[in-house]
């Protein structure tokens, strides 16, 4: 089995994620010599703010009410 793990910020359509599922599923399947049935893809979505860069909170934009 192989599990791909992807960390993303939050945001992304269904649509999106269902696309992104299915492209990496084949690209495992075609290197891999894998079955579909022995990947899996797990999608985890992150608020923004909730991760750092150099020590720093990254915040794509700015959020409401800060200066």
């Amino acid at each position: 089995m192989a599990i791909i793990d992807v960390t993303l910020l939050e945001g992304r359509s269904l649509e999106v994620k269902k696309r992104v599922i299915a492209r990496l599923t084949q690209v495992l399947v075609e290197e891999l010599d894998a079955k579909p049935t022995q990947v899996r893809v797990v999608l985890r979505e992150i608020r923004p703010g909730c991760y750092g860069v150099a020590g720093e909170a990254v915040w794509p934009e700015p959020p409401v009410g800060s200066s």
